[in-house]
């Protein structure tokens, strides 16, 4: 995938612009393009206010914010505001068990906020294969419906 088309598939993301199928990149598409660096990501600039999002929970820690493409009637991402090499789970040190322990807590918090008592499902993308798009480890917290498995 080209440069620019992996562009068009992140400004999508930044407008919340409805991707159409023939000219803008799938969600694997996009995974298979990302390159993990250490370059700013969108949700840095989201954490640093460069970018506008719907913050439902915030601490000195973790962000949490309403996904712009939801997959579920409640879709919310958790991120930890300094990434610190945490790039994707996969990348996770010892030195990383506190803050990942403290996504998934907010997490909790944030689905009773939400509401979500019948359950929710956590998911955390690591990976091309797992379909991560932006190298900056982020928890999705679904939920407000019927949850299906297999994920797939």
């Amino acid at each position: 995938m080209s440069s620019c088309k992996r562009l068009q598939v992140l400004n999508s993301h930044i407008s919340g612009a409805p991707q159409q199928s023939s000219a803008m990149a799938s969600e694997k598409d996009a995974a298979l393009a990302a390159v993990a660096s250490d370059s700013p990501t969108i949700f840095d600039k989201i954490i640093n206010k460069q970018i506008p999002a719907n913050v439902v929970y915030e601490d000195d820690k973790v962000l949490a914010f309403r996904d712009i493409a939801p997959q579920a009637p409640t879709h919310i991402l958790l991120i930890p505001k300094v990434r610190d090499g945490l790039t994707g789970l996969s990348k996770a040190e010892e030195r990383h068990c506190e803050i990942l322990g403290h996504l998934l807590y907010t997490a909790k918090v944030v689905a009773k906020q939400e509401g979500l008592e019948e359950g929710f499902r956590i998911v955390i993308n690591d990976g091309p294969n797992g379909c991560q798009s932006v190298y900056h480890l982020h928890v999705h917290l679904l939920g407000g419906r019927q949850m299906n498995w297999p994920p797939g």
